[in-house]
């Protein structure tokens, strides 16, 4: 695997917590060289410390993926740094879970911004460059919560369903020109409960967490095993979630 992903430059959002500084620590371990985006400036300072102190390359920039122009000088500094760009991790998300007779305009509009124009951004942002060297990979964090749907995360799962359909429309357009994989995580120990203003909800997730989530790790082995893949080959989707997840 480690052959396959040495040398690749990957874009990862989302880098600075859970699964996206889990992915980013996997593959700046197998040589890749990560470009790391996110809010949060102190943490993405630290990781990029974490992975040069450990002889891994890596660089970032902080990036809100509701700003289309940050997507883009995201891609900029890959391809100005390192010349090319193989790979982007479409990973940062948010969750606002309740019901949707609750009206939660708001949090639907957050959702919307964030999960499916925020990952459109970055598909608009990478596409010039892939289209210039005739090749590239998408990858894009979706969510089991689009393949399951229960009460209070309706909005939720349609915005993580619709870049699943934008994907594959994606893939089929490209005419394997570019590869293009989901990965849907079930429960996962990461920091994504905390963006739930519902207390309740909030609580329920926590202690479903607690009790049966995985390791970030694993989904960041799934976004390496798609990458390390021969350039003939795409892992369409990937379902990651713990063994007793209904």
């Amino acid at each position: 695997m480690e052959d396959n992903i040495k040398g690749k430059v990957v874009i990862i959002t989302g880098a600075s917590s859970g699964i996206g500084k889990a992915t980013a620590i996997e593959l700046a371990t197998h040589g890749a060289k990560v470009v790391l985006g996110a809010r949060r400036k102190e943490r993405l300072e630290e990781l990029i410390r974490y992975i040069k102190d450990a002889g891994g390359e890596a660089i970032y920039l902080v990036t809100d993926i509701k700003k289309r122009d940050d997507l883009v000088q995201l891609v900029n500094l890959a391809c100005e740094t390192y010349g090319r760009l193989d790979v982007i991790v479409n990973n940062a998300g948010i969750a606002r879970l309740s019901r949707i007779d609750d009206v939660q305009v708001a949090d639907w509009e957050e959702m919307v911004d964030v999960n499916i124009k925020g990952t459109l951004y970055s598909i608009a942002a990478v596409m010039p460059v892939f289209k210039k060297q005739g090749f590239g990979h998408i990858v894009n964090i979706i969510s089991t919560s689009g393949i399951k749907i229960v009460p209070t995360q309706g909005v939720y799962a349609g915005t993580k369903n619709a870049v699943r359909t934008i994907a594959e429309a994606l893939r089929q357009e490209s005419g394997g020109k570019y590869r293009v994989t989901g990965i849907s995580p079930g429960f996962v120990n990461t920091e994504l409960s905390d963006n739930i203003p519902d207390e309740a909800a909030r609580a329920a997730i926590r202690e479903r967490m607690e009790k049966i989530a995985i390791s970030p790790v694993a989904i960041a082995n799934a976004v390496a095993y798609a990458i390390s893949q021969p350039d003939n080959v795409d892992v369409g989707d990937i379902v990651i979630r713990p063994s007793v997840q209904d």
